[in-house]
């Protein structure tokens, strides 16, 4: 199956001369890279929220495979959608699923549903694949989706991917958008308590965050599975790459949506 880009000349440019200038601007060189399990990236508008993503991707050395998750907007799909086999197109060329992985992370959970529905509109993951692109160049992927609230379900897709990796070399990627429509200090201060649970690598801490503070994290679900997943995987340590707002592009702070890049190494 072939997936069409579905936000194409909305999130981002739908000429590919015009994407890979505005995808380099965001690109930084940086000396030393992590090696990281896990990174958690927005996913709005590039005006808005490249700078963030392009520097989590410019911090990082990436493999051959990458797991990418979000959370899904359209309401279509069951509550955990894995897309297990087809190619995906952007503007800047093709990317194929990476199929035998996907089938074993399909047979390690329960929870988790081959499906295709869940992921035609959504744009969560679609946004990630040019800043891969343009980093990685050839790279495999397999996209999940979630819309499941049950911790446990959770935790068994995330102990089924940990399962799944076993000796392959595999970037886990969060894709999510932090506080939505609050004024720039409310926003601040709620994205506080998201980004500390993430540099703690508690996922625990997490959800309690966005339950207590009323958190419109869009993406919490898939964040706390590569937590949980990337502790299974041995990683020791959070660190926040950068912390934005549409404030910060648009100039208005009254109503503004947080922006969190980090890595999990």
């Amino acid at each position: 199956m072939l997936r069409d880009p579905a936000v194409a000349g909305m999130f981002y440019e739908a000429d590919a001369y015009a994407l890979k200038n505005h995808v380099n601007k965001y690109i930084v060189e940086k000396e030393k890279k992590f090696d990281a399990k896990g990174i958690v990236v927005p996913h709005a508008g590039y005006i808005y929220s490249g700078k963030v993503a392009g520097e989590v991707y410019s911090s990082i050395n990436i493999p051959d495979i990458a797991i990418i998750m979000g959370p899904n907007h359209t309401g279509m799909g069951p509550s955990i959608s894995i897309m297990n086999e087809g190619v995906w197109r952007t503007p800047l060329g093709d990317v194929k699923i990476n199929q035998p992985l996907a089938n074993d992370i399909l047979k390690n959970s329960d929870s988790s549903k081959k499906d295709t529905s869940a992921h035609i509109r959504e744009h969560s993951i679609e946004v990630q694949l040019p800043f891969l692109q343009e980093v990685k160049k050839n790279f495999t992927f397999v996209p999940i989706i979630f819309r499941d609230y049950n911790i446990e379900h959770l935790k068994e897709t995330a102990r089924a991917i940990s399962e799944s990796i076993k000796d392959r070399e595999v970037l886990l990627i969060s894709s999510t958008d932090l506080t939505h429509y609050e004024d720039s200090k409310t926003a601040h201060t709620k994205d506080s308590f998201v980004l500390s649970a993430i540099e703690k690598m508690d996922e625990n801490a997490l959800v309690e965050a966005v339950q207590e503070h009323d958190i419109s994290m869009c993406g919490w679900m898939p964040t706390f599975v590569l937590l949980h997943a990337c502790k299974l995987l041995g990683a020791k340590e959070g660190r926040i790459i950068r912390y934005m707002n549409s404030g910060d592009t648009s100039g208005d702070y009254s109503q503004v949506v947080g922006y969190g890049g980090a890595v999990i190494i």
